[in-house]
């Protein structure tokens, strides 16, 4: 009886089963429907590259400014923490190369530093101002300020 009931499962006719599996395979309109859909897709993609590009290389930039600039906090920040050293109020600036080297090499930025040191008004600190900007691309920069008191414990050198 098994046997018998598998036969006419296997041999009656399915028109759901047909619908779904033609065997014809697709027609000339459905792959140009195909290669049209996939081109504009690839076209979208494509198109987004230059934005890309252009924010990769701005954090770039930033991020070898924001180097920079806490290197050249904390060295002042260490150079006032240690009440034998007595700064020099004022703005300095200088240029930094973001390959490090002093003579300039293809593809490297110049940075310019600009460091300015105050008395604070209301302690015996300092108030230490670095801004690194690189020319032409950003003449804003980037900018971060902190206040520094000598520190009996930091008295090394006098």
């Amino acid at each position: 009886m098994t046997e018998a009931l598998v036969a006419v499962l296997l041999t009656r006719e399915r028109p759901m089963l047909r619908l779904l599996c033609n065997k014809k395979g697709m027609s000339m309109a459905e792959v140009l429907v195909a290669v049209l859909l996939t081109s504009v897709s690839i076209m979208a993609l494509l198109a987004l590259q230059p934005t890309g590009w252009k924010t990769m290389a701005h954090a770039d930039y930033v991020g070898r400014a924001s180097g920079i600039l806490y290197k050249t906090l904390e060295d002042n920040e260490n150079f006032i923490l240690n009440p034998c050293n007595t700064p020099a109020a004022g703005t300095t600036t200088t240029t930094v190369k973001s390959s490090d080297q002093t003579s300039v090499i293809k593809g490297d930025i110049t940075y310019t530093v600009t460091t300015t040191i105050a008395q604070d008004g209301t302690t015996s600190g300092y108030l230490v101002t670095v801004t690194v900007t690189w020319p032409p691309l950003n003449s804003k920069g980037i900018s971060e300020t902190m206040v520094v008191a000598p520190q009996q414990l930091y008295k090394y050198g006098c």
